[in-house]
């Protein structure tokens, strides 16, 4: 697999993401559902976003490593969040870290959404290929 990013504009550095990512010869492409902070039981967290940001990337770094493939072939990472003011003042320090550790160089949307399933305050919706 061959994959290049694109990243016309300067102010991209700072966006956590690229504009686009170009992939070649892929062996396959996994198509994640959103992942949240849900526990192995089903139940959603009631805990702050902070914390359910931590759980829902625990819960999406074992989906795609179950499935045979590697997180830092994420080329694509939706957020979904109940509160886009909150999540930059108090999950950047979880969420950054999560895509340097693996190298992630993915294209994004990030959408404030009217509400989640049951409780939760944020969702991941990726792409991965190999």
């Amino acid at each position: 697999m061959q994959k290049t990013s694109f990243d016309p504009w300067a102010w991209g550095k700072y966006t956590n993401s690229v504009q686009a990512v170009e992939v070649k010869n892929v062996e396959g492409t996994l198509y994640c559902s959103g992942q949240a902070a849900i526990d192995d039981h089903g139940a959603p967290s009631d805990a702050d976003m902070r914390s359910q940001l931590i759980q829902t990337i625990g819960n999406l770094e074992q989906l795609v490593s179950e499935s045979g493939y590697a997180s830092k072939n994420i080329v694509r990472l939706n957020v979904f969040t109940t509160n886009t003011n909150e999540f930059f003042t108090t999950c950047m320090d979880v969420y950054v870290p999560f895509l340097t550790k693996h190298g992630i160089q993915q294209a994004t949307t990030f959408l404030e959404v009217k509400a989640l399933y049951a409780t939760l305050t944020v969702e991941l919706e990726a792409t991965v290929v190999k």
